[in-house]
């Protein structure tokens, strides 16, 4: 997001691909480009929905769960806000940092995926007799399962 008139970037919303959690120059350039934004005065927001390749740090704590959200404000820097959660719990919903002047709007990422999944028709084009990818790990595997049996899905 930028600020308007100045176009100071104020808000920095990175969504993390594979790419970005492989040992690979993938990762070396987003830890640059992290690492370039913790350092200004922009706000950092990283969203990891991927269960897969090794978590991204910050100040050697990672989230509780599979997946994360960090949210870094530049005015709280080093301290940072960090919501962890598996494949079992509701995305959690945070405020989207701006300036000190601009109401944070509050971000629901879930109801905003559910939206585009059921707008997209998603599970037309979903496979969910194949298991995913990396496989999911004792009750959460057991979990999905059931869930999928009794929506009829497998």
């Amino acid at each position: 997001m930028r600020e308007i008139g100045m176009g100071a970037v104020v808000t920095a919303i990175e969504i993390l691909f594979p790419k970005n959690k492989r040992a690979s120059v993938g990762r070396k350039a987003y830890s640059r480009k992290r690492l370039e934004v913790l350092d200004s005065f922009t706000h950092l927001v990283e969203i990891d929905l991927l269960r897969g390749g090794k978590p991204l740090l910050i100040l050697a704590e990672r989230p509780c769960g599979d997946y994360g959200i960090l949210i870094s404000r530049s005015d709280k820097r080093p301290l940072a806000q960090l919501y962890g959660f598996g494949v079992r719990d509701k995305i959690p919903v945070f405020l989207l940092p701006l300036q000190s002047t601009d109401v944070e709007p509050i971000v629901n990422l879930q109801e905003l995926l559910t939206q585009v999944y059921d707008r997209a028709s998603f599970h037309l084009a979903v496979d969910y007799t194949s298991e995913p990818v990396p496989p999911l790990k004792g009750d959460d595997a057991v979990w999905a399962a059931t869930l999928l049996q009794e929506r009829g899905l497998r």
